[in-house]
């Protein structure tokens, strides 16, 4: 078990598992600025695993903002795919003015970094919004980089293109809110032939993205959605679970949900509060 002195967010270890703390949106604290470069730099120097998310802009590059508009995170109005590079270069995030993280710049960013370093692209558009032009932009921009770079989504049109094109590139797919429709139309049963078809599907997926919450009501029920993916040689990241008070800890409700999503073993969790949860982790264990 990791000793509380040395909590950094990174992972932990629970009877011989060991279960990676992933960045959410590049923020090892809530209290981060959101997609934070610095923040990305000291993951980089420690090996931490990272998350952003990706929209794609008019001229085919990307910029690091989850939302579609400009008006929720950043100074800029509008659609971001009506923007091109040009546009956002003076635009600032709200949270600090700081400059956008756009796809030139990432690329720069991740030429030297800790081996053990993680950092998912989360394309928050589908292949009809991206195209061919965007993914030989991301073939142009992310060939030779030296990070370990996993590439996710819901489109699995895009993750099967970013396979053709970048194929040296991790792949993870998120089946979170289609599993969700189809346990509540037709059962367990279905979602778990519907999971285990995209498994085995043509996008080859390293890393299933699914929500803890899903992952527990299926446990509840029986059906083991981690076990199911290990079984087919996938990896499952459990998102986000994150404390609602940092310093306090587990709350006892909290706290049930997190020791069973451990006891499944996920091979990462998700979350805003990476060392937070490390150290409450520690100091639930050693009470």
């Amino acid at each position: 078990m990791t000793r509380l002195a040395d909590s950094q967010g990174l992972e932990i270890s629970h009877e011989g598992h060991r279960t990676r703390l992933k960045w959410h949106r590049l923020r090892k604290r809530f209290a981060d600025p959101l997609f934070s470069a610095e923040v990305m730099a000291e993951g980089f120097a420690a090996g931490a695993s990272m998350e952003l998310d990706l929209r794609v802009r008019a001229d085919g590059g990307f910029v690091v903002l989850h939302d579609r508009e400009l008006e929720g995170e950043t100074t800029g109005r509008g659609p971001i795919a009506a923007r091109n590079v040009a546009d956002l270069r003076d635009v600032r995030m709200k949270d600090g003015a700081r400059p956008l993280i756009l796809s030139e710049d990432l690329a720069d960013m991740m030429q030297a970094t800790h081996p053990a370093a993680l950092l998912q692209f989360d394309m928050k558009d589908d292949y009809d919004a991206v195209g061919t032009r965007g993914i030989e932009h991301l073939a142009r921009h992310f060939r030779h980089i030296a990070a370990s770079v996993i590439v996710s989504g819901g489109s699995l049109d895009l993750i099967v293109a970013v396979k053709e094109k970048l194929p040296h590139l991790l792949r993870g797919i998120d089946p979170t809110e289609k599993l969700y429709d189809i346990r509540e139309a037709s059962g367990w049963s279905a979602a778990e032939m519907e999971l285990r078809a995209d498994l085995r599907g043509p996008t080859e997926p390293d890393t299933i993205y699914l929500h803890w919450q899903l992952i527990l009501d299926a446990a509840e029920d029986g059906l083991d959605l981690i076990g199911l993916c290990r079984d087919e040689g996938k990896r499952v990241d459990a998102w986000t679970f994150t404390l609602k008070d940092p310093v306090a800890g587990f709350s006892d409700a909290e706290w049930r949900s997190f020791s069973t999503l451990m006891a499944l073993k996920p091979d990462q969790i998700t979350t805003d509060e990476a060392p937070a949860t490390e150290r409450a982790w520690a100091r639930r264990i050693a009470a």
